[in-house]
């Protein structure tokens, strides 16, 4: 998933606590990704997505913008709208690829030099 992808996904919903969650049902979530990015210490994926329709429990409300994790995403096997000009995205995922690729050779410095350091 590339900024500029509509997508459509499946999400578990639960209730309760942190620590005993409950799951009370699934919804399905169709959306534009607005943003991405890496986290710097973990190297976690994260979207930034617009919802345009949702099914299902909970329903989010169209228009809505919020985050989901990569993973949380790709574990449901999206799908994904093509695009008109399939050229643009190949150079939207290449950009991508490569700020993972920074983001993953900081992540291997830092810990690199957090094993280095003497107790």
């Amino acid at each position: 998933m590339v900024t500029g992808d509509t997508v459509k996904f499946k999400e578990a919903v639960f209730s309760g606590s942190y620590k005993k969650p409950r799951w009370v049902g699934d919804r399905e979530i169709t959306a534009e990704v607005i943003n991405d990015s890496y986290g710097d210490k973990k190297q976690q994926h994260t979207f930034t997505i617009r919802v345009i329709h949702c099914t299902g429990y909970d329903c989010l409300p169209t228009g809505k913008i919020t985050t989901r994790k990569g993973r949380n995403i790709y574990k449901n096997d999206p799908v994904r709208l093509t695009w008109e000009n399939e050229d643009e995205r190949v150079g939207a995922s290449e950009e991508k690829h490569k700020r993972g690729a920074v983001a993953r050779e900081r992540r291997t410095i830092r810990r690199e030099m957090a094993s280095d350091r003497v107790w």
